[in-house]
């Protein structure tokens, strides 16, 4: 029902989204004498901040067409690998001839870099790849909104993720990279114990792990108490909903993307208030720039995505209720998970300082749970000053994270 009640709101608001978009039109229009005076620009901003209030955002592009390496552009093209009906392996391949103009003739360590199944679309790590593309050949795991996939196409869960991150790095091949961004950290430490316990050749050199809940349950943050204080059927019963038509997976149970997206914006509701009234006042006073980082932020922020009913609900049982994983009870199909097997994988953790998402502790726990890796194959990282989203993007990410990532990678390379 409240899936059907947003998408009714989204559609009763379109005659006023539709005269917002004409008054901006009009009040913007370089041929109206009115547009630059104040009341021109009042109004401007007005219809502006209405219309991409209510207007939906959809899955946004990832527009990398071209890194920086050793001073010299080097064109970017990504191209599809691998692919089921949940999610899509893109390779963004740089072109070698470039390659070789900047002075880079080896190849260079292949990064799988899991993006978060938790709301937004993966184009969230837009920087986080640019940066990587630096130095690596990248993957990225691009995951489809659940209400786009018809229910003939059946279930996707928990389980069904983990051999999802080990058939990308099969497809990739042996000693690859592996980067876990946030939410992947649990099932991508599960898929990397059965490889390595089967001796896989296609098992990765190095995982990484950044702001992931390995282990929730040390410091939590507010997510994690809510998890831990609400029963089970209490999410079940009010957290997941029914996608309508004319979505192609209607019929399919979800955790709607919009719910999430109005749980995260609670949380930092005044900051988030501040910056649309900022966003106006900018608009005010054509001050361009500053209005375009605002939309540039947001057009990402606001796209969200659905997961299904199943992923969603057997996240929060095996991860933020019974956590698993770090007590070693994790079953995978019959199967028990044995972190405690990896040995020649090498393990890196890093934490934002002021992570209000996973806190300090929970993603180096990575570190208890694989006892059987070398001291010379850990590392152990918290970034001062740094919150969720700059453990990944940002300039302390591209300052202070990215270059010791870089660092750990070349030389498991190199060992390997």
């Amino acid at each position: 029902m409240l899936y059907a009640l947003q998408e009714y709101a989204y559609y009763a608001a379109t005659p006023m989204r539709m005269a917002a978009r004409a008054t901006r039109d009009f009040w913007g229009s370089s041929a109206n004498p009115m547009s630059g005076t104040a009341l021109g620009r009042t109004m401007f901003a007005g219809a502006d901040l209405f219309s991409n209030v209510t207007r939906r955002y959809g899955k946004p592009a990832w527009r990398i067409e071209s890194v920086e390496v050793n001073g010299h552009p080097i064109r970017v093209r990504p191209v599809v690998v691998w692919s089921s009906p949940w999610c899509k392996l893109i390779h963004f391949a740089r072109d070698r001839t470039d390659l070789r103009k900047a002075g880079r003739r080896s190849l260079q360590p292949p990064v799988l870099i899991v993006a978060p199944l938790s709301g937004h679309y993966a184009t969230l790590l837009r920087g986080t790849v640019e940066t990587f593309l630096q130095d690596h050949e990248v993957y990225v795991t691009d995951w489809t909104n659940a209400r786009e996939v018809p229910v003939l196409e059946g279930r996707f869960d928990f389980h069904d993720y983990v051999d999802h991150i080990r058939s990308m790095l099969e497809a990739i091949g042996p000693r690859a990279h592996v980067v876990a961004v946030c939410q992947p950290g649990p099932p991508v430490l599960a898929a990397v114990s059965l490889m390595a316990e089967d001796n896989d050749p296609n098992r990765p050199a190095s995982m990484t792990f950044m702001g992931s809940p390995i282990d929730a349950r040390l410091a939590p943050t507010a997510p994690n108490k809510l998890a831990q204080e609400r029963p089970f059927a209490w999410f079940r019963s009010n957290m997941v909903h029914t996608v309508p038509p004319p979505h192609p997976g209607a019929g399919r149970r979800v955790y709607p993307g919009f719910v999430q997206l109005y749980s995260f914006m609670q949380m930092n509701a005044e900051r988030h208030q501040q910056a649309h009234w900022q966003y106006f006042q900018d608009l005010i006073k054509d001050d361009g720039d500053s209005a375009g980082k605002h939309l540039e932020f947001y057009d990402e922020y606001l796209s969200v995505l659905d997961l299904t009913e199943e992923f969603y609900l057997q996240t929060i049982d095996i991860v933020f209720q019974q956590h698993l994983l770090p007590r070693g009870l994790l079953e995978h199909r019959g199967r028990k998970v044995r972190p405690e097997v990896i040995t020649d994988v090498a393990l890196m953790t890093v934490e934002g300082e002021e992570d209000d998402i996973s806190g300090v502790g929970q993603t180096q726990a990575a570190h208890a749970v694989c006892p059987a890796i070398p001291e010379d194959k850990r590392e152990l990282y918290v970034q001062p000053k740094a919150g969720h989203y700059g453990v990944f993007n940002g300039r302390r990410f591209r300052e202070g994270i990215y270059p010791r990532i870089r660092d750990f990678i070349t030389a498991h390379e190199v060992a390997g």
